[in-house]
């Protein structure tokens, strides 16, 4: 057996085109391409509204069931997907978000795909990229600064310090940060206070930046941010001390998407990279809706299990970018099945069918979820050469008692040859007309009992408990006019349930309301659940204690 490469192996080996042929697959010339090396660009916002009156392609979301140590593949599928189209003679665009440090040097690692389904520069989008995550870090941490200008300087909106509503953010995982006091030091250092750090991805300004339709949209949207309240509990918006204008233009450049390519030469914009656990988890509109101009089908991918990623990508985004969804692919793999049946990490390289069956019950509430949406579903079954017939056979068969089809996908290995057959299935079940998209609630609907929706029509949970504080919050937000605002759960990714431990379909549970966060210029509520951290920590051995330089001066380690 021929010897498998790793990730970056396959990824350094690309043949790769310049990044001014890849625009001109899809009739973008080189004026409207702002280069950043050879090989990734940024599209011109002046093309981009030149394309507006253009008609749109199909809108295909690919997303997953929970997450195990066992590995899904949904950027991987995504990708592939992606290229599949493009094999069977469709124009297809992959969008995609950007990757965090915090994961790439935590736990997780990068986001580009991997095997033969990759996006390409692999390293630059897991490091730096084009600096998006910079200016948005940047942006953020300016408004912070200006609020503690202006109270050292007079105060002259009356922002009550202790009800500031802005914390700092970096694009780290740094518990120690989590909450900190700040301004000590003397009178020279304005007043100290209680004081915190989010993760970049948390911040309201990459979901501003990720549903804004252009500048002016940006600029209104970061103007509308709540910094803090007043002693009569009035708002004081970030325009109320004139910073929206200055947030701008820091982000003037991160607004445009960024261009880059698969393994295969095909586009793919990579764009924003709110995590779903704790932000809505979807890519940008503008790099969305730029996609669908321009291609038959732009395949999309939403973070995490499709109980986060999918029901913010339909109760979110789309609702806010009045996009339409055609068809919804579910990612699964065999292993993931058996460790939701009860199987040890260790011994997922053994056939075992029941466990497969057992735990085919999480992959079949998230069938059942996503088509409460009225998108038709189709599983992917991701490919590991550990995998049986048997046990493919079992996913297949558990599906279509469910009135969808599970197809097997091998592109992690074979590239776009090896996920033909859902390329197919994809495009029967998007030109066959049958999605009726509707999201899950009205906007009229009140925020608690929308929260109650959520809780138990996709996590199926029995109750939502949440203290008097909290209901009373929610209040005082319906009377200012927000009630209409749709809601952006924070929860863990590992389960349906609050409890990361409680793998499979857990029905009847209970769902503890932490705390609610206002996002008025993003447009939606954050609701905290559990013990969900919008500050990530660092485990016992994080991935950067094996990112390096060899002797070559490549990169080992980032995956």
């Amino acid at each position: 057996m021929a010897e498998v490469k790793s990730d970056i192996e396959i990824a350094r080996a690309a043949k790769k085109k310049n990044i001014m042929e890849i625009g001109a697959k899809l009739g973008i010339g080189s004026d409207h391409l702002l280069p950043y090396g050879h090989d990734k660009a940024k599209i011109s916002a002046e093309f981009i509204a030149q394309q507006q009156s253009r008609p749109n392609g199909r809108l295909v979301l690919v997303t997953a069931i929970n997450p195990t140590p066992a590995g899904e593949g949904k950027t991987t599928t995504t990708v592939g997907l992606g290229d599949g189209l493009n094999r069977i003679g469709k124009k297809a665009v992959v969008c995609i978000r950007e990757a965090s440090l915090g994961p790439c040097f935590g736990v997780k690692g990068g986001a580009a795909g991997g095997g033969y389904a990759q996006v390409v520069p692999m390293e630059d989008m897991n490091l730096h990229f084009t600096g998006d995550f910079h200016a948005i870090t940047s942006a953020h941490n300016l408004l912070a600064a200006l609020i503690d200008n202006h109270i050292y300087w007079g105060n002259e909106q009356n922002i009550d310090i202790r009800r500031i509503a802005w914390r700092r953010v970096m694009d780290m995982n740094d518990r120690a940060l989590r909450e900190i006091v700040c301004s000590l030091g003397g009178v020279a250092n304005g007043y100290p206070r209680e004081a915190g750090f989010d993760i970049t991805v948390a911040s309201e300004v990459m979901a501003i930046l990720c549903l804004s339709m252009d500048l002016k949209d940006l600029e209104k949207r970061l103007g509308n941010i709540i910094i803090g309240y007043r002693r009569d509990k009035s708002p004081v918006f970030a325009r109320d001390i004139k910073a929206d204008g200055a947030m701008t233009v820091l982000l003037k450049d991160a607004m445009q998407p960024n261009l880059v390519q698969t393994l295969e030469n095909n586009p793919a914009f990579v764009h924003g990279g709110p995590f779903a656990n704790i932000a809505h988890g979807c890519n940008s509109v503008v790099a969305t809706t730029t996609a669908l101009k321009l291609a038959d089908y732009v395949v999309t991918e939403a973070g995490f299990g499709a109980d986060l990623g999918a029901e913010k990508f339909f109760d979110i985004k789309c609702r806010k970018a009045g996009l339409k969804p055609d068809v919804a692919v579910i990612v699964a793999t065999a292993r993931a099945m058996k460790m939701n049946g009860g199987v040890k990490k260790d011994d997922l390289g053994q056939e075992n069918i029941e466990a497969v069956k057992k735990g085919c019950a999480n992959l079949g509430r998230h069938i059942q979820n996503v088509k409460k949406f009225g998108v038709p579903v189709v599983v992917g079954i991701n490919h590991f050469v550990s995998d049986t017939e048997g046990e493919i056979q079992a996913i297949k068969d558990y599906v279509a008692t469910l009135g969808a089809e599970a197809v097997l996908c091998k592109h992690w290995a074979q590239g776009s040859a090896g996920i033909e057959e859902l390329a197919n299935k994809v495009v029967q079940l998007a030109e066959s007309g049958q999605s009726q998209f509707a999201p899950l609630y009205p906007d009229d609907m009140p925020l608690f009992q929308k929260i109650e929706t959520i809780a138990k029509s996709i996590y199926h949970a029995g109750e939502v408990i949440a203290d008097k504080s909290v209901r009373d919050q929610l209040k005082a937000w319906e009377d200012q006019g927000y009630g209409n605002l749709p809601i952006c759960m924070a929860k863990t990714q590992y389960s349906f349930s609050t409890d990361p431990n409680l793998r499979g379909a857990p029905s009847g549970h209970t769902v503890p309301v932490r705390e609610v966060r206002l996002s008025a210029g993003a447009g939606f509520i954050v609701v905290i659940t559990g013990e969900i951290m919008t500050m990530p920590g660092l485990p016992k051995s994080p991935s950067s204690e094996r990112i390096f330089l060899n002797d070559m001066g490549q990169i080992e380690g980032l995956f």
